[in-house]
């Protein structure tokens, strides 16, 4: 029998999606943190520094090793962050993709009308750019890894005033699956987080966010909904040796919401 312990001593782990104490990121960033994680965090640079010195700010009781800019629109920033992993740390075990803008004009109002400038947009910085830091990843994983995002229901069914968002994140699982398998021969796992609505910067760009919270606490088996500090226990299991079987799939953590049909 082995150590069944959730041990990621000895690991290096990046967190890119950390814009304040409400980030599902954070949550994740924490209990990797927690589980004996070496961690490194990016920023979105802005000219003032404002959300470099938030990250800092926030992150600092983790003691990163690593604070670097993460424009996912810029592949030079991409590329020289993923040089400066090499050289800071050699190798990289655990990567978490928490990623996502839409434009309001392509989450309200109707889908025929989303511009093509927001669809491309979205679709870069949501979905591509999963597979664009997995390039630059892969070659510093040497000792396998697991590349963790998040998703949301609203990539499977339909959720109002989600429209583009929705069709970013089912690209986004698809990606998943692509990925598990071309990495799968460097025992480098993927695998997505399905979190149940959770009160956050970016969700607040999402008309009726507190409807839908509302909603899972009416209708999820366990009449409530989650904690980004659940999230990020599902990511520390899936970014450890516990999950070494598991790869390319969608966990859903969620109070069970998905499962629900029709209710009373």
């Amino acid at each position: 029998m082995g150590n069944f312990m959730l041990d990621l001593s000895g690991k290096h782990a990046f967190v890119t999606g950390i814009a304040n104490n409400r980030s599902i990121a954070w949550g994740i960033a924490q209990q990797l943190h927690r589980a004996g994680a070496e961690i490194g965090v990016s920023y979105l640079p802005d000219d003032k520094g404002r959300f470099e010195k938030k990250v800092r700010e926030l992150t600092e009781p983790l003691h990163p090793t690593l604070v670097l800019p993460g424009d996912v629109q810029d592949d030079a920033q991409v590329d020289a962050l993923f040089n400066t992993v090499k050289e800071k740390w050699g190798k990289l075990d655990i990567l978490i993709h928490c990623l996502a803008f839409a434009d309001k004009s392509g989450l309200t109002g109707n889908y025929t009308d989303i511009p093509k400038e927001a669809f491309s947009q979205a679709m870069e910085i949501s979905t591509y750019s999963l597979g664009r830091l997995a390039r630059g990843a892969k070659p510093l994983m040497t000792n396998g890894g697991s590349i963790i995002t998040l998703t949301y229901f609203g990539g499977v069914k339909v959720i109002p005033n989600y429209n583009l968002m929705g069709v970013a994140k089912a690209g986004l699982e698809m990606t998943v699956r692509y990925l598990a398998a071309e990495l799968g021969p460097q025992n480098i796992r993927v695998n997505g987080i399905s979190a149940g609505p959770i009160r956050t910067l970016a969700s607040s760009a999402v008309g009726g966010i507190l409807d839908m919270i509302h909603n899972v606490e009416e209708v999820a088996p366990l009449k409530r909904t989650v904690t980004q500090t659940e999230v990020g226990n599902t990511a520390a299991f899936l970014a450890s040796d516990l999950s070494s079987g598991i790869t390319g799939q969608i966990i859903y953590v969620d109070s069970g919401y998905e499962i629900m049909g029709m209710y009373n």
